[in-house]
């Protein structure tokens, strides 16, 4: 049986400081919400993985999405547990799989993740590649209409507790079909969010109503790979994407956009993913 230990929510989250404000005027004192940042670390089958630079909080839902984006994991029925080490600290998560999936996963905790293995001395489009022979291409069908691309967009930011405090925090955001939300995330970075949020939806069941994503921030091709591991088929983001993250979403048939000037987006792939009604 899987544990889903919690682990205290949004601790430290974010932390008052001290700090002068200096203009023209002169100087004022003040107090401002810094966004926190500690180490996560990832320990799978009793072996040290990897070390997470994040905003500490929803500790198993982040380790659960960046097991699914690293293939780790497909489901949660590959884990026998994954639990926090102590119940007094959550800088560490531990990770254990059923016998058969660490025996049909092969090399990939040796060789430790997709990027790593394929960063070193390859060209984008060599990298695109081998991440297309190892994530399946996403079915055709789902899209999603315009206006509630748009709606979502537009009331991210009322989803950013964090980052009405701290002005820091990067966020991503899972809508059904429909444009209702289904979970969000914040983290210092933008591949933590993106993580915390799938796990937080592998976790409860529901990452197959999924229709499109949310991000506050750029997107580049790591994202797009997290995305299709979680089979999720459209991605909008307030910022415009990499080429690299165009040309493997559209090797993955995944739609892309980002918000445009006045009442619109821009369409990078995907394009039938979109309707205007």
């Amino acid at each position: 049986k899987m544990s889903t230990k919690k682990s205290g929510g949004t601790v430290n989250a974010s932390a008052p400081q001290s700090v002068v404000r200096f203009d023209h005027s002169g100087t004022a004192s003040l107090e401002m919400e810094l966004l926190g940042e500690e180490p996560l670390a990832i320990r799978v089958e009793g072996k040290p993985y990897a070390v997470i630079m994040r905003t500490p909080g929803e500790e198993i839902a982040h380790v659960a999405g960046f097991c699914l984006g690293e293939g780790i994991i497909d489901s949660p029925a590959d884990y026998a547990s994954i639990a926090t080490c102590d119940a007094e600290s959550t800088n560490v998560v531990t990770v254990t799989l059923n016998p058969s999936r660490r025996k049909s996963i092969g090399g990939i905790l040796d060789r430790r993740s997709y990027v790593s293995q394929t960063s070193c001395g390859l060209c984008g489009k060599e990298l695109v590649q081998d991440l297309y022979q190892q994530i399946r291409p996403i079915s055709a069908g789902t899209a999603v209409s315009i206006a509630t691309a748009l709606k979502g967009l537009d009331s991210l930011s009322g989803h950013q507790p964090l980052r009405s405090r701290t002005h820091a925090s990067h966020a991503a955001s899972l809508w059904d079909a429909h444009g209702n939300l289904i979970t969000v995330a914040e983290d210092i970075g933008r591949h933590n969010a993106l993580d915390k949020a799938i796990g937080k939806a592998l976790l409860d069941g529901r990452l197959p109503q999924i229709a499109f994503l949310i991000m506050s921030s750029r997107l580049s091709y790591e994202l797009i790979q997290k995305a299709a591991r979680a089979r999720i088929p459209i991605i909008l983001s307030v910022s415009r994407p990499t080429g690299l993250a165009v040309e493997l979403a559209a090797r993955l048939n995944m739609g892309i956009a980002c918000l445009a000037p006045g009442e619109g987006v821009y369409i990078f792939s995907g394009h039938e993913r979109f309707r205007l009604d």
